[in-house]
């Protein structure tokens, strides 16, 4: 008894001490990044250039390979679609097997094999591993595409486009695409009905015959396998495999827009409205960033204990879910949050996504916070090692993005060093409130109104569910009515053809005011299409001069060279360029009817030998021009400049618009004409390009 008297005081007495030296007022301090063992992996090169990269793992009798072809993303164009196409058409035979024979072989071993545009994953039992290298390499070197199996795979597509057509979500995610990316560019490609019907079995040999090459290849080898007997086999079967240049792509970068824009894809049926806030983002793989980026996005909405969840499902009931997500990629990543919500609370969800936003830039997280992102990412990644895939991805991406050696091996400890400080960096570089494209695909009747209150300008573009803008006024053209009898009705009453003919050259000076600047601007020209203009606001002055040729801004001294797009549209500003369009590489396409303030007018799209494209409006009533719309590409990015047109007057025999109020973003200049001059006898050595 007294023994255990003892016992108990002492233990009494080590629990009073061990509290006493603990202080519960104060968080714990955290303790040093786990150590966590990375597998290896053992790589080697065939002489062709293929890179092979093999992980060990003898638990299970199985072996998965995985063969990846690295190439610049494509920009397909009008034949969206055929890269894809060609991806499916790879394991429909080859010049030794028909498509029955890879299938029935295939399943008499039990594997399992899958094909894409830029590789084949195969995976099986490990006695059967060379029966599968031997089909992955049939098809590697010796795929044969017959039109009746692409036939198959293009009715295939075109049922998937009839599906997504009626799906929100789907019209989201592709919509969404073009407005951050752009047509021109591949990651903003739609496929369409018609891309799909235009694509021929040509193409997608050709694709295959140019981009299936080992020497742009990766093959990941994981299972019970050693890197001997892979390298014995793998000679065996892709050693014969030839090499040869692979194209090297290249495109812009596309920029977020310099002001919010509010776009809605109408769906008149909708009960619900899909939202995506998004924009695309300069976060290349494996930068400094990519890891302080991931934490911020997990906090603000990268899971169900993100802020967005909390905010809009559990606090507002408005929604399941609503979620972020802040992708890198080697090309151009994206930012994108989304939700599904009631009609009625559509705009409330977007004030609120766009608040958690704001406050993710403005207020520092909790270290608390910043404590279960990290962890719930650690934890991620420790358990994605348990795949042994997951190391020959990391050897690939390694090699792919010329990542440090140690890159994936000091993930934990680069994860742990984040702070609080760094997430709010990290938010106010990537996560951007006020220059997001806000897509909405929703009952338009319903919730248009109060979407033009996230808009400056108070305006809201509409798009299909292929992302072509279009203007909800349009009214269709009269019967029979072509371009050239608008353009014609437009010379007519400003004076006639021979009334333009007569003009050599001219000089048209304006007068206005923006931000309590006065600005005179003057517009010298000589035929055909040489130009002066010269922009002065006093303490700014801008100078632009162009030859016919080649030609220079110059800003405060600083001087640049115009770029093609530049040129182009400064040859469709020629004096007589209305007259005969083609005569500058230029086509006019009359397009609809649309409502210009207050006014039908007819919308003529002008696009030239590049695929710029430039809107005019001419009314209807009058023939008179009323409004240009086109685009204005910066370093911050591309913006629609739209400039309106009136009060027309003669200046001798010919009637030149009076006043003018250009539109450029959030801010607008109205500019009055003071005077127009014409056949002065301009000297050439104006428009000199020095």
């Amino acid at each position: 008894m007294v023994k255990k008297l003892l016992l108990i005081i002492s233990l009494v007495f080590i629990f009073t001490s061990l509290n006493a030296q603990v202080d519960r007022s104060k968080r714990p301090q955290a303790g040093p990044a786990p150590e966590v063992k990375i597998g290896e992996y053992e790589s080697f090169e065939l002489p062709n250039g293929l890179k092979v990269f093999v992980v060990e793992n003898h638990k299970l009798p199985r072996v998965t390979f995985n063969l990846y072809i690295d190439i610049d993303p494509i920009l397909e164009g009008e034949n969206v679609g055929y890269v894809s196409a060609a991806g499916e058409l790879l394991k429909t035979g080859t010049k030794t097997r028909t498509k029955d024979q890879i299938d029935e072989e295939i399943d008499f071993i039990g594997a399992e094999l899958s094909t894409s545009a830029n590789g084949i994953t195969a995976s099986g039992l490990e006695k059967h591993k060379e029966k599968i290298l031997e089909i992955m390499a049939d098809i590697a070197l010796n795929a044969n595409f017959k039109q009746e199996e692409l036939d198959k795979i293009k009715k295939q597509m075109l049922s998937a486009i009839a599906v997504s057509k009626d799906e929100p979500n789907s019209i989201a995610r592709r919509v969404s695409s073009v407005l951050m990316f752009g047509k021109n560019h591949p990651y903003g490609e739609p496929e369409t009905e018609e891309s799909i019907n235009s694509i021929t079995l040509e193409m997608c040999k050709e694709y295959y015959q140019t981009y299936f090459r080992p020497n742009v290849a990766y093959l990941a080898v994981v299972g019970d396998i050693t890197k001997e007997k892979a390298k014995s086999l793998i000679q065996k079967y892709f050693g014969k495999w030839e090499k040869k240049e692979v194209p090297k792509k290249t495109y812009d970068t596309p920029k977020p827009p310099l002001i919010n824009k509010v776009c809605l894809v109408d769906r008149p049926n909708s009960v619900q409205s899909v939202i995506a806030i998004c924009y695309p983002v300069e976060l290349k793989v494996g930068s400094e960033d990519e890891i302080k980026a991931s934490v911020t996005n997990l906090i603000l909405g990268g899971s169900a204990t993100g802020r967005l969840f909390m905010n809009l499902r559990e606090a507002k009931g408005y929604t399941y879910g609503s979620y972020s997500q802040l992708k890198s990629d080697p090309l151009i990543g994206n930012f994108i949050a989304f939700a599904q919500v009631r009609n009625s609370v559509t705009d409330s969800s977007i004030t609120e996504i766009l608040k958690e936003m704001k406050r993710i830039r403005n207020e520092k997280i909790s270290q608390e916070e910043l404590d279960k992102a990290k962890n719930y990412l650690a934890g991620e990644f420790i358990r994605s090692l348990e795949n042994p895939a997951t190391i020959a991805q990391f050897a690939i991406n390694t090699a792919r993005f010329n990542l440090p050696k140690d890159y994936y091996r000091n993930y934990l400890k680069n994860l742990a060093a984040v702070t609080v400080d760094d997430v709010m960096e990290m938010a106010k570089k990537y996560i951007l409130p006020s220059n997001s494209y806000l897509l909405v695909v929703g009952n338009g009747a319903e919730i248009s109104e109060k979407l033009k209150n996230f808009s400056i300008t108070g305006k809201i573009e509409y798009y299909d569910v292929f992302g072509n803008l279009y203007d909800p006024s349009q009214k269709k053209l009269p019967a029979g009515l072509t371009v050239d009898q608008v353009l014609n009705k437009y010379i007519d009453v400003i004076g006639g053809k021979e009334k333009i003919n007569s003009i050599k050259d001219r000089t048209i000076k304006l007068s206005g005011s923006t931000q309590g600047m006065n600005i005179t601007v003057t517009i010298s020209q000589k035929y055909p299409d040489k130009l002066l203009q010269v922009i002065d606001a006093g303490v700014f002055q801008q100078k632009t001069v162009f030859d016919g040729e080649k030609g220079k801004v110059e800003v405060m001294g600083q001087v640049q060279d115009l770029n093609n797009e530049q040129i182009e549209n400064l040859k469709g500003q020629a004096i007589d360029a209305v007259l005969d369009y083609s005569k500058y590489g230029i086509k006019p396409e009359l397009v609809a009817i649309e409502t210009i303030n207050g006014k039908d007018a007819y919308k003529v799209t002008l696009t030239s030998s590049s695929g710029n494209k430039t809107i005019q409006y001419y009314d209807v009533e009058s023939g008179y021009l009323i409004r240009i719309v086109s685009n204005v590409t910066t370093p911050q990015g591309t913006f629609t400049q739209t400039m309106d047109m009136s009060d027309y007057r003669e200046v001798n025999g010919i009637k030149y618009p009076f006043k003018y109020i250009q539109s450029f973003g959030p801010q607008s200049i109205e500019l009055t004409v003071l005077s127009v001059e014409m056949n002065t006898g301009l000297p050439d050595s104006l428009f000199e390009v020095k």
